[in-house]
C-alpha cells in the first residue's frame, strides 16, 4: 500500500541483519540486496518506459550502481565534474553533471580528454560558467588561457552543455509572495533560457544538449501534510506550461529540439516521464529508501541500506549507549536530519540524538533490554550520504554477506 512501510517484520529484519554481520567490526553499512533489487525493478516500472538516469549522489557505490544500469537505468547524473571523469575513467559512459562546476582544474582535465569530453555533459545556468568552460576548451599547449577563437587556440570537437531551469513555484496576491521550491538556476522564462543558449550556440566548441527540469518541491518532499500535496498539484501543471513554452522558444531560437530534457526524481517519476517533451528522469535515492522517504503516496518504500551500532553501555535501566551513530543529514536541521532507529522498543532522545563518538538510547514499551555488545540498526536520513561515512559496505542476501564492496570513500575518492 503506497505510503506505508513494507510489511516485513522489523524484528526479523534487525535480527537478520545481525546474523549476517556476526563479527564484523560496527560501525558497518550493510545493503540487502534483494530489495535493492526490487527498488531498482519499481523504479524502472515507474517511469513507464521513460529512460532512468541514475543519481550517483544518492548511492556512491561504484558496485551498486554498476548494478543499477545492468538493471536498465539509463547513463548516470555526478554531482560534480571530477566526479563525472573518474566514473567515465572506470568506462561509466552518458554521464551528465547535475550541477554548475567552477573547477579550473576539473574543466582542464575534461577539455585535454577526447572521451571526457564525448562522454560529459556539463551543466550551466549562467554566462559566467559558460565563459569559464569556454577558457578550459581553448587552452593554449603551453598552458596559457587566450579567449575562445583567439591566437593558438586549439579547436576542439563540440562540447555539450545542460541548461538548468528553475521549477520553484512562485504564488502571489497583492504584495505577497511565495517562493516554493528550491533555489537553484537564475533560468525561469523562455526569454532568459534562449538567451543563454544562443550564447553557448555562438561559442566555438559548444553546443546546447538539453535542458533540465528539477521539480524538487514535486521530487523531493514526502506528503506529509495537505499542504505539501496542494504544492504539488499546482506545481506539476506549472512545470508543464513553462516546459513547454520553453521548448517551442528554444525550438525557434536555435533551429533545432534538443536531444536531452531531463526532469523529476524518486517521488515524482509518473508525473516526471509523462511530462510534455520529457526524454528522460532522474532517480537514486528510491534504491536505498532513506528515512525522509517514508512517507511518499505515490510509492511503497522498502528500505534497501542500513547502518549498524553496537552498545558499549547500559547506564541504567531502560537505557543503552552506542558506540558512534552521529550521521546527521544535509538540510534544515531538525528531528527530519536524525537517522531512524530500526531496532524495534528504541528511540533516540531529544537531548542528545546521535553523538560524534556515543549515541544513547531509550527502551520504549515495546522493547526489550539490549546489553553490553548487542547490535542496534539505523536507517540514514539520506541517501548517498550514509556512504561518505564508510570505506566499505556489505552486501546482504537473507541472512549473510554475499560481497563486501568499496564505497567512493573506500576508494580513495571525495568529491565534497
Amino acid at each position: 500500500m503506497p505510503g506505508h512501510l513494507c510489511t516485513v517484520s522489523p524484528m526479523t529484519l534487525t535480527d537478520r541483519l545481525t546474523r549476517a554481520t556476526a563479527g564484523r567490526s560496527a560501525p558497518l553499512a550493510v545493503v540487502d540486496l534483494d530489495t535493492f533489487d526490487a527498488n531498482a525493478a519499481d523504479l524502472l516500472r515507474r517511469a513507464a518506459g521513460s529512460p532512468v538516469r541514475l543519481a550517483a549522489k544518492s548511492v556512491r557505490v561504484p558496485a551498486l550502481m554498476d548494478r543499477a544500469l545492468e538493471a536498465g537505468f539509463t547513463g548516470v547524473m555526478a554531482f560534480s565534474l571530477a566526479e563525472a571523469l573518474w566514473l567515465v575513467g572506470r568506462g561509466t559512459r552518458d554521464v551528465l553533471v547535475g550541477y554548475p562546476t567552477v573547477d579550473d582544474a576539473a574543466l582542464a582535465r575534461w577539455a585535454a580528454d577526447p572521451v571526457a569530453r564525448r562522454e560529459i555533459t556539463l551543466m550551466v545556468d549562467d554566462a559566467a560558467q559558460v565563459a569559464l568552460v569556454c577558457r578550459a576548451l581553448a587552452v593554449h599547449d603551453d598552458g596559457t588561457h587566450p579567449p575562445s577563437g583567439g591566437p593558438g587556440a586549439r579547436q576542439l570537437p563540440d562540447a555539450a552543455v545542460c541548461l538548468d531551469v528553475d521549477c520553484s513555484l512562485r504564488l502571489g496576491v497583492g504584495s505577497w509572495r511565495a517562493h516554493l521550491g528550491t533555489r537553484r538556476s537564475p533560468l525561469r522564462t523562455p526569454e532568459q533560457v534562449v538567451r543563454l543558449a544562443e550564447e553557448v550556440e555562438r561559442t566555438p566548441g559548444l553546443r546546447v544538449r538539453g535542458l533540465m527540469f528539477y521539480e524538487a518541491q514535486v521530487a523531493g518532499m514526502p506528503d506529509a501534510s495537505p499542504a505539501v500535496r496542494a504544492v504539488k498539484r499546482l506545481s506539476v501543471p506549472d512545470v508543464e506550461r513553462r516546459r513547454r513554452d520553453i521548448l517551442a522558444a528554444l525550438r525557434t531560437a536555435v533551429g533545432r529540439d534538443v536531444e536531452l530534457v531531463n526532469a523529476g526524481g524518486t517521488g515524482s517519476l509518473e508525473s516526471s516521464a509523462a511530462g510534455t517533451g520529457v526524454t528522460e528522469v532522474t532517480a537514486g535515492s528510491g534504491l536505498f529508501v532513506p528515512g525522509t522517504f517514508d512517507r511518499y503516496r505515490s510509492f511503497e518504500p522498502r528500505p534497501a541500506a542500513f547502518f549498524g551500532l553496537d552498545v558499549v553501555r547500559r547506564p541504567a535501566d531502560g537505557w543503552a549507549t552506542a558506540f558512534g551513530g552521529g550521521y546527521v543529514a544535509s538540510g534544515a536541521a531538525g528531528p527530519s536530519r536524525l537517522p531512524r532507529v530500526v531496532t524495534p522498543g528504541w528511540s533516540l532522545t531529544r537531548r542528545e540524538g546521535v553523538g560524534e563518538v556515543q549515541t544513547p538510547l531509550r527502551r520504549q514499551r515495546s522493547g526489550r533490554e539490549l546489553r553490553v555488545g548487542d547490535r542496534v540498526w539505523f536507517r540514514h536520513a539520506k541517501a548517498g550520504e550514509l556512504m561518505e561515512r564508510f570505506a566499505e559496505v556489505h552486501l546482504v542476501r537473507g541472512d549473510e554477506i554475499v560481497e563486501t564492496v568499496p564505497t567512493y570513500r573506500g576508494a580513495g575518492q571525495t568529491f565534497g
